[in-house]
């Protein structure tokens, strides 16, 4: 799909917007401003007509448990649930570190009288599933301790029974270095890339590509999405698409 064909698709959904199949959580990057979450916020109610969407930003987090405590917060919050023990259900958008926090916060907590986010869907934009390329450098905080492949939060997110209930839909941008493309999909899984475009960065970037983000919606609307089973591999070197 191109770019050109994207943004024409994205044209028609605004011009007929369909309403989400039920409320959405937008969670947010690591270390960043809340940029990303309102971004596609305005974009998801753009191209549903829906208001039933909750964004997170995690820039004063500096652990996933402070993280998972605030993306459940914010879904009791919006879209409050009589269970004390799991939220409303709620579709999760995962910008980057927001895939691995609704993975986290998914899990069953250790405190049996805690709460859980509840996740019909998952779908990650540039997230670490198998950990981020850049998080080897000198650690800013704990989080990013725990973005390394190696880290022992990673290991445990990433066991078998810890591997996600519900679907999970991992998108990513070739030449992404601050991931690894081939790191942005959970153990077992592929995710699918589309190739970078010049003079973008390929990580933060991914968020505007008009591409992932006409699939994501063409799913949240309840249709037939542009992506086909199963994605293709994940090449070896960089891709590159018109502008």
């Amino acid at each position: 799909m191109t770019l050109a064909e994207a943004r024409r698709a994205l044209k028609r959904m605004r011009d007929e917007p369909r309403a989400l199949e039920r409320p959405l959580l937008v969670l947010g990057g690591y270390l960043e401003l809340g940029l990303s979450q309102a971004f596609l916020k305005r974009r998801f109610h753009r191209l549903t007509g829906d208001s039933r969407i909750a964004g997170v930003s995690f820039l004063l987090c500096s652990t996933f448990d402070e993280c998972r405590r605030k993306a459940i917060a914010a879904v009791e919050r919006a879209f409050p649930g009589p269970d004390p023990l799991r939220t409303t259900e709620v579709d999760v958008v995962g910008v980057s570190m927001g895939g691995l926090v609704a993975r986290y916060a998914a899990l069953r907590p250790e405190n049996a009288d805690a709460c859980r986010l509840c996740v019909a869907r998952l779908f990650t934009i540039s997230s670490p599933h198998l950990g981020a390329d850049r998080a080897r450098l000198p650690a800013v905080n704990q989080l990013q301790r725990d973005m390394r492949a190696d880290s022992a939060f990673l290991r445990r997110l990433n066991r078998p029974e810890n591997a996600p209930a519900f679907p999970v839909f991992p998108y990513v941008r070739l030449g992404d270095h601050t991931v690894g493309a081939a790191n942005a999909a959970p153990i077992g899984m592929t995710p699918w890339w589309v190739p970078d475009v010049p003079l973008q960065p390929p990580h933060s970037g991914a968020i505007v590509d008009a591409r992932i983000i006409a699939d994501i919606a063409r799913r949240l609307r309840g249709e037939a999405p542009f992506t086909t089973v199963p994605p293709a591999p994940v090449p070896a070197g960089p891709g590159r698409n018109e502008t």
